[in-house]
């Protein structure tokens, strides 16, 4: 098996392993656990999990700059554990797959923010993604509004989604010239030490071997296990390829959800979800397509 299709086959696993976290949290609420507290024993145990492996593995990574550390902090104390909890408090009055759904609305916010910000230029094809996802979303949200769903819930996976792209648009400034996998590991780190003071894990030793289990679930499958798996991906065929594989991400949350919570899949969310997975993957498939062609000779400029 060459590289290329071991890269594939990393991104899509590490898709699908992300595509659980709302499943495994929601599961986690029905046995008592609380937001925060999910959040810790996600977060701790992947941390704890990350310093392990990247010790053993590559220990370089490791190594890291006082101001790659104080990215970091920004990033790991600043945003990500208000997305984080925004989106594991969603669960508490939405279903896991209308989160998730709600989660990928995110490309057309960073599209828009960029654009207003940056002055990022908009083609024809980004246009065609954008409408795609916004239809898509629109039949999430109508479903949503035709079972009278929380609003409280739809809030807070709508807050999750907005902090999370202008985490994504601070995250792509914050790395030039940094180890992705460096900032990685400490921004993980430094959420796990927001949540372990916001809950400490005293409860741990009480729990039941199940909730044991998930806990630790959480911050293997979703988190370590899903970022390892993305940079040995994106090692192996580039982040523009690897990212194709984020599509599996909702089918795997609303798949889940229908076969571990027993959540309903309507006809009228699977039309969302297809628009969304269309507008995720148009763009995407364009970077593949123009990475096969053959690359032309370059002319030697005239002296």
């Amino acid at each position: 098996m060459g590289h290329g299709s071991k890269g594939f086959i990393y991104a899509a696993l590490s898709a699908c392993c992300f595509g659980m976290l709302a499943v495994l949290g929601k599961l986690a609420m029905t046995h008592g656990l609380e937001a925060a507290e999910i959040l810790q024993y996600r977060f701790g145990f992947a941390g704890l999990m990350l310093l392990a492996y990247f010790g053993l593995t590559d220990r370089s990574v490791l190594r890291a700059r006082p101001k790659t550390l104080l990215k970091a902090a920004f990033l790991g104390i600043g945003l990500y554990p208000v997305q984080s909890f925004c989106f594991m408090s969603s669960l508490k009055y939405i279903p896991a797959a209308t989160t998730s759904l709600i989660l990928y609305f995110y490309p057309v916010a960073v599209t828009l923010l960029s654009a207003l910000l940056f002055k990022t230029r908009l083609d024809r094809l980004v246009a065609i993604s954008l409408a795609l996802l916004v239809a898509g979303c629109g039949l999430v949200f109508f479903d949503a509004f035709l079972r009278s769903i929380s609003q409280t819930g739809l809030t807070l996976a709508v807050a999750s989604m907005l902090i999370f792209s202008l985490y994504l648009l601070c995250l792509e400034y914050l790395l030039v010239g940094e180890n992705p996998r460096t900032i990685s590991v400490y921004v993980v780190v430094a959420t796990a030490l927001v949540y372990t003071t916001m809950a400490p894990p005293t409860r741990f030793p009480d729990l039941d071997m199940f909730t044991k289990a998930l806990t630790i679930l959480l911050g293997l499958v979703p988190t370590a296990l899903a970022v390892t798996l993305l940079y040995r991906a994106v090692e192996l065929v580039g982040s523009a390829k690897a990212s194709i594989c984020s599509t599996l991400e909702p089918i795997t949350t609303v798949l889940a959800s229908a076969l571990i919570l027993g959540e309903a899949i309507v006809p009228i969310q699977v039309a969302g979800m297809a628009l969304i997975l269309a507008g995720i993957a148009l763009p995407n498939l364009k970077v593949l397509s123009l990475a096969k062609q053959p690359d032309k000779p370059t002319q030697t400029p005239n002296p």
